[in-house]
């Protein structure tokens, strides 16, 4: 078929030079070949009859409940043993935070967008992606999922064991300070909700449309690069209903003592990357033949 929309849907190059990327493919032209979504509005009272936006919420319970139920339970796997080498250690903790996002939003991208992570749907409210009506339904069932997740994690393992073994709470480790803790949250929460934006970018949709990347693997590659690099200092939050959920279900002193740091610090993580995303990313023309 011939035309630029064509190309761009089957995803063909039609050209046999290399294609520009970068910043020369946002300035050949005065051609836009992508369509960027309108902004959401603010309020959108039609959202509470449309039984989609209700079924968006209870997919957003699920993941998060099966989030939790995975992750949580690999950790204590891991802590329950006394030397990391009979366990899958640091390594397989990552492994099942990054895997199980990948999963995750693969499954319900098509249905609420696969936040599964209040920073993250924080962040996308924003940049103006959906509405506060929606922003705050997905936070709220995301929390209950996570806190059913961590409850079932804890009747597998029983009261005592579970709370032994930490139940998956996180906090500051020592030799850290809050404001380590904070920073690694921040920047953190910063690497995840960038990654989402350009994941899912309408203008490198358009651009690498002859390149097969599926959006649910950088997003999950970059929480389990992130966990690599922050379990040693907060167990890795960057999720607040992730910290929330395990907090409530573990209920000691350690779960709540730095509490307030995997709130703000995954939250500021995540304006910072809108305020990227909407002051630099969406500011760029994108431009092609």
């Amino acid at each position: 078929m011939e035309g630029k929309e064509e190309d761009v849907r089957l995803g063909a190059n039609k050209f046999n030079e290399r294609q520009p990327i970068g910043t020369a493919a946002q300035s050949q032209d005065d051609g836009k070949d992508y369509t960027e979504p309108p902004p959401a509005p603010f309020f959108e009272p039609g959202e509470l009859t449309s039984w989609s936006f209700y079924r968006a919420g209870i997919a957003e319970f699920v993941a998060t409940f099966l989030f939790l139920y995975i992750t949580v339970l690999t950790v204590m796997g891991v802590v329950k043993e006394k030397t990391k080498c009979t366990t899958v250690g640091i390594q397989g903790i990552a492994w099942a935070f990054g895997g199980m996002i990948f999963a995750l939003v693969y499954c319900t991208a098509g249905i609420s967008g696969g936040h599964i992570n209040p920073a993250v749907t924080f962040g996308l409210f924003l940049a103006r992606k959906l509405s506060l009506t929606r922003a705050v339904y997905y936070m709220v069932m995301q929390c209950l999922g996570a806190i059913c997740g961590a409850g079932v994690v804890k009747g597998f393992m029983g009261k005592t064991r579970y709370g032994a073994l930490g139940g998956g709470a996180n906090s500051v480790a020592h030799g850290y300070t809050k404001g380590d803790g904070l920073g690694a949250e921040i920047v953190g929460t910063f690497v995840l909700v960038y990654t989402v934006f350009s994941a899912t970018d309408a203008k490198r949709s358009a651009r690498d449309s002859h390149v097969p990347v599926l959006a649910p693997l950088p997003i999950g590659f970059a929480v389990f690069l992130v966990h690599l690099a922050t379990i040693p200092i907060t167990g890795t939050g960057i999720n607040p209903a992730r910290s929330l959920g395990a907090a409530i279900i573990f209920n000691k002193d350690k779960g709540w003592d730095d509490h307030w740091i995997f709130w703000v610090g995954p939250f500021v993580g995540a304006a910072l990357a809108a305020l990227y995303h909407v002051v630099v990313i969406r500011a760029i023309p994108f431009k092609s033949k």
